[in-house]
């Protein structure tokens, strides 16, 4: 599994965001389109239980949507979970 993936569609402010987040802290960011793939919807919602975008992966972490990524991130703890993806196997 890549280090960060994030299921998301092309019309998703709020998925714009994440990426942008990530990318700021030197993050790759593999994203699954929904919206292109429609049956990645049902993969999303079977792994997380949510319908909404963008659900987010940090290695095998289920973060969730932006709000959980910036909370994480307020709190002072986003760095801390990234700092792990160099210990997870590849």
């Amino acid at each position: 599994m890549p280090s960060v993936v994030m299921y998301s569609t092309h019309i998703c402010p709020y998925c714009v965001r994440a990426e942008q987040l990530l990318h700021r802290k030197g993050v790759a960011v593999e994203k699954i389109l929904i919206d292109h793939q429609p049956e990645r919807m049902q993969e999303m919602i079977d792994l997380t239980g949510r319908r909404t975008v963008p659900q987010i992966f940090i290695g095998e972490t289920h973060v969730g949507g932006y709000d959980d990524l910036a909370a994480l991130e307020m709190a002072g703890q986003l760095d801390a979970l990234l700092a792990t993806l160099d210990t997870q196997p590849r």
